[in-house]
């Protein structure tokens, strides 16, 4: 019987244990649904791209995010199996332990019920086990231990019946258990099946890649230099905006500061003017020998106190859920363009190993359906636009201290001033009629601050 409360404390902690991995294998499990997703919008983005010369950098871009994508679902699959590793042991151990518990409870159960059968007088008449005591108190005691007894024969028997029930739905969750092994393997098999296919296929354009590498090293070089004009002006642009802003800023609260100045001022006025008239009329009334009432009249002459305009009401963002502060909506921004994208250029160093070439982006590169829309990821006025070579029309939309750009759209829908909402249409992203790549440019700072956009938009 020493046994029983030590059976029952691994069983608790291997409950504790096996809802631990269920959790871990769920979420492995979510995590592997996002990247098959991820997989399946990079493969259909890079059936769009036409095979040539000046696309084969953006074509292996795809591959290199796909491949990407398909070592780590590879490595989800692994660590799935190894949970599932784990939950197995634990519920083959809880279900021995399970087993040990039952035996127990049912050896009790019978040692009782052989106990009851061997004494015969009470297992004939119940009535006259009571009756037959010595006096009445012990009758009474003999009546309470039979319902006591009775009780603790019916509990056992529940107890059993629950142990049993348990037992049998660990089975089942062993048997689910080994199912999904099983599964994930299959899976795990496919998916190094898929990898093997994806990397010869980067193999091929990679090999055509090397016959070019001189041209596409160049090709690499222009676009750096493009897009460091490019960055020079966004970011002269939103410096300038910036110190706009902190004028205004400051106009308003030099305003503000006369504005109050000028009320203590008024008040002060006021409270000379009702002194004096007030001294005035104590002085007539001494003058005065008339006894008889005379009414003073107040002066009339007084200032209005300014009016407090109530703040304009925020956009709504309950489509997004989204607070109305940027700052706590990292992670929670919309993707900057419509349907299926993939981010196909780092914020930062992107260095290419393949040609030896480092670039430096100040945002992410987002390419595209072709006919999407590029939108706002969060309300706020369109403080400026303008075109550059190479990226079309492009956009930059405040919201307070933060700056977002939006570069290479084609028809644009917003002005210069123009209030936007979340998820607002700003223009039709440019798709290059050679190529058929849809792909814009996107940057996030804070003030004169740039930032990794990345990490701002949900995935």
């Amino acid at each position: 019987m020493k046994k029983l409360p030590l059976i029952i404390l691994l069983f608790v902690i291997n409950c504790f244990v096996n809802l631990a991995q269920t959790t871990q294998i769920k979420d492995l499990q979510l995590r592997q649904k996002v990247l098959q997703e991820e997989i399946a919008n990079t493969n259909k983005l890079y059936l769009d791209v036409r095979k040539q010369t000046t696309t084969l950098l953006d074509r292996i871009k795809l591959l290199n995010k796909q491949i990407g994508s398909r070592k780590e679902i590879i490595s989800l699959h692994q660590s799935e199996i190894d949970a599932l590793n784990k939950e197995q042991y634990s519920l083959e151990r809880e279900i021995e332990q399970l087993d040990n518990k039952m035996n127990i409870t049912k050896a009790s159960y019978s040692k009782a019920i052989k106990g009851m059968l061997k004494n015969s007088r009470f297992s004939e008449n119940k009535l006259m086990f009571i009756f037959s005591g010595k006096s009445f108190s012990e009758s009474l005691r003999r009546m309470q231990y039979l319902s006591n007894y009775s009780k603790w024969r019916k509990g056992q028997a529940e107890e059993i019946k629950r142990q049993n029930d348990i037992l049998i739905a660990k089975k089942l969750e062993l048997q689910k258990a080994k199912e999904d092994k099983q599964k994930a393997l299959t899976s795990l098999q496919l998916e190094q099946y898929k990898l093997q296919n994806e990397e010869k296929v980067r193999k091929n354009e990679m090999s055509e890649v090397k016959t070019k590498q001189n041209e596409l090293q160049k090709t690499l070089k222009d676009k750096q230099k493009q897009a460091n004009q490019l960055n020079a002006q966004i970011e002269k642009l939103i410096v300038e905006e910036v110190a706009r802003q902190e004028r205004e800023n400051e106009a308003r609260r030099l305003a503000e500061e006369n504005k109050r100045k000028k009320k203590v001022e008024d008040e002060k006025e006021i409270s000379r003017r009702e002194n004096e008239s007030r001294n005035k009329n104590i002085d007539l009334a001494k003058n005065e020998p008339n006894t008889s009432e005379k009414t003073i009249t107040e002066p009339v002459d007084k200032i209005s106190k300014p009016k407090v305009e109530s703040a304009p009401k925020s956009s709504s963002t309950e489509d997004f859920n989204l607070s109305t502060d940027f700052a706590l909506n990292k992670g929670l921004l919309p993707m900057p363009v419509t349907g299926t994208s993939a981010i196909v250029t780092n914020f930062g160093a992107n260095k290419s190993n393949d040609w030896n070439i480092t670039t430096t982006s100040n945002g992410i590169d987002i390419q595209a359906q072709q006919g999407a829309n590029i939108r706002s990821v969060f309300q706020g006025i369109v403080s400026k636009v303008f075109s550059f070579p190479g990226s079309n029309t492009c956009i930059i939309v405040r919201h307070g201290d933060y700056y977002t750009f939006y570069g290479n759209i084609f028809d644009i829908y917003v002005k210069q001033g123009d209030k936007v909402n979340t998820g607002q249409a700003l223009g039709k992203i440019f798709t290059d009629p050679d190529s058929g790549i849809a792909k814009m440019h996107f940057q996030l700072w804070k003030k004169t601050t740039k930032m990794d956009p990345k990490p701002w938009l949900k995935k």
